[in-house]
């Protein structure tokens, strides 16, 4: 069988139209963000229709960045991220000056979304492949099922050249299912091999074959009814004012933890890329110029 398919976008960190923020960095020999090619390979992998979660003042300079012009090759929908986006009967804590981070970016798409679904963050290449497995799980998955889907990552094909990084390094039982996510910070890798940096300063070796999150899931509408949960619960304990977050990984984690969902780990040989340091844009213009030469899209990405 094969559902219906939509691909959710994390672009609320988006500032204002190339305002010189990461995200809205031409990689492609014609002006093409990370984010359409993110888009082009999910629509070769079966997705029909895209919810970009943006900031609603941002709304105007999305669309006519990217929006628009994504629009003509699939139905593009709106949510939107904000501090008024609360559970009925939760306000916002004082002092609270920003959304709450993933979990919440995620669960804003309720409502927008009623057939199984991607998430994936606005600002990371993740390859042909990662969505080719991603859709498969969708496509077979039952829409009202508690089992979801995340692809994992070789850590050593997800590094910076440019400085350390954080990941989270999954654990998974014998049957390739989710058991934890542990964030890692200070990761680097060098001619000495991967190895991160604890608090004390520490360094502890690592093989550099760990699975790591990259934040590219698959869930059904049912994992919007658990976040509001969760979410609710971390409102009421507090943990929203300052500058808590309600990170999806964790959110996920602790359904995990409480048999509350199961998470397949689809396996992927990809490489990851992003621009977490300023110098890694030029690495991500020659990964996309690679790809172009050896025949995985092609110059023009829209024609």
């Amino acid at each position: 069988m094969a559902n219906d398919k939509t691909l959710v976008i994390l672009a609320a960190g988006m500032g204002s139209r190339f305002g010189g923020l990461k995200q809205v960095q031409p990689v492609g020999p014609s002006g093409e963000l990370i984010i359409d090619y993110s888009v082009h390979d999910a629509i070769r992998a079966g997705f029909s229709r895209l919810v970009a979660v943006i900031r609603k003042e941002n709304e105007g300079d999305f669309r006519e960045a990217i929006g628009d012009r994504l629009g003509r090759y699939l139905p593009v929908d709106y949510a939107y991220q904000g501090l008024d986006d609360l559970p009925d009967g939760l306000e916002v804590p004082d002092g609270r000056t920003k959304p709450w981070g993933t979990g919440h970016a995620a669960l804003v798409a309720m409502g927008r979304v009623d057939t199984p679904f991607a998430v994936i963050n606005a600002d990371d290449f993740y390859g042909a492949e990662s969505f080719t497995a991603l859709g498969r799980f969708l496509d077979m998955v039952t829409p009202d099922s508690n089992n979801y889907a995340l692809v994992g990552f070789p850590l050593k094909k997800t590094l910076s050249e440019a400085g350390s990084v954080s990941r989270g390094i999954c654990e998974l039982d014998a049957g390739g299912h989710l058991l934890s996510v542990t964030e890692r910070t200070r990761i680097m890798g060098g001619p000495k091999g991967v190895a991160f940096e604890d608090a004390a300063g520490t360094v502890h070796p690592l093989s550099g074959n760990e699975v790591v999150s990259m934040n590219m899931w698959g869930f059904t509408p049912s994992v919007f009814g658990q976040l509001e949960q969760q979410f609710s619960a971390f409102l009421d304990s507090g943990r929203g004012a300052g500058n808590g977050e309600f990170y999806l990984p964790e959110a996920i984690n602790d359904l995990v933890d409480r048999g509350e969902a199961t998470v397949e780990v689809l396996p992927t040989d990809e490489s990851w890329f992003g621009v977490t340091y300023r110098e890694d844009l030029e690495g991500c213009r020659g990964a996309i110029q690679s790809r172009i030469a050896g025949g995985v899209y092609p110059e023009h990405l829209w024609g």
